[in-house]
């Protein structure tokens, strides 16, 4: 500790290590990781560059650490939350992104891709559905800057949250509609034109939640699909994105890892015509591939 009574670079690392075991004794997951990661947010630099620390860091720290052992999310303690690269803000009644989801959307932008490679005088036409905060509509229009994006989203708080995001990560190239993606008459006007649907739809089955901090902070709007199996809304989704979709469209929709033979079955069913499940970084089935 500093003459002033200030935290030297020491001392700080020591309270971040402490910090860590207190996670650690609550359950938190990763709790040395996020003892450093709360430090550095509050300190605005990254621990081996921070000179130390005054009572004023140590109190909000203090502060932050009690929250996250309470097992609130550690991105609704900072406010922010990370997806491909992009700062997203995270703010209550909003789902919060997930490492997995980040496949997902890489999956749909390899589609839209594909697209352009194959059309040059026109860029991909994506849509969107269930969009959420507007993580996947702003990672694809970043990544494939020539595509048309068009987001879609129901919910109050998140519908906001998107506009925010795509206005910040590429502005005016992103549609926000807040509406119900399920309807048919949502996005009427571009049946049969959609080069990509993309889409992280609520797919929770009933009574399947186990996480503590899913169950308290992520809105239940975001998590449950319908049904014992979690599948009237994914399913629902499956017809829309084929009326949408043009001959050779893709639709990838993220799911849960159970629910895999019945969403290739309801794209079958609907005339997609090639199916295939795709895996997630752990391995688990984790998206459906299905093209139109």
């Amino acid at each position: 500790m500093t003459a002033d009574g200030a935290l030297d670079r020491y001392a700080l690392r020591r309270l971040v290590h402490e910090a860590g075991q207190r996670l650690a004794q609550a359950g938190v997951a990763s709790p040395e990781h996020d003892a450093r990661e709360l430090a550095q947010w509050l300190l605005g630099c990254s621990l081996p560059l921070a000179e130390g620390a005054d009572e004023t860091f140590v109190s909000a720290y203090a502060e932050a650490i009690r929250r996250r052992a309470a097992r609130e999310p550690l991105q609704r303690v900072t406010g922010r939350m990370f997806f491909r690269g992009l700062e997203l803000a995270c703010r209550p009644g909003v789902f919060i992104v997930r490492p997995e989801t980040e496949v997902v959307a890489g999956a749909a932008i390899e589609a839209a891709r594909r697209c352009t490679r194959a059309n040059v005088t026109d860029g991909p036409l994506v849509v969107d559905l269930c969009a959420g905060s507007g993580a996947i509509a702003a990672a694809v229009a970043t990544e494939v800057p020539t595509a048309r994006v068009v987001a879609v989203e129901l919910a109050d708080d998140a519908y906001a949250v998107a506009v925010a995001t795509c206005e910040r990560h590429a502005l005016g190239r992103v549609r926000v509609l807040q509406a119900d993606a399920a309807d048919p008459m949502t996005l009427a006007g571009l049946d049969g034109q959609v080069d990509v649907v993309v889409t992280n739809p609520p797919y929770v089955p009933a009574g399947a939640l186990e996480d503590v901090e899913t169950a308290c902070h992520d809105p239940h709007l975001a998590l449950f699909g319908g049904g014992e199996d979690g599948l009237a809304l994914p399913t629902a989704l499956v017809r829309r994105a084929a009326a949408l979709l043009r001959g050779g469209g893709v639709l990838v929709m993220e799911h849960d890892a159970r629910q895999g033979a019945a969403l290739r079955g309801a794209a079958l069913a609907v005339g997609f015509r090639v199916v295939s499940t795709g895996r997630d970084l752990t391995g688990r089935d984790r998206y459906l591939r299905a093209v139109r």
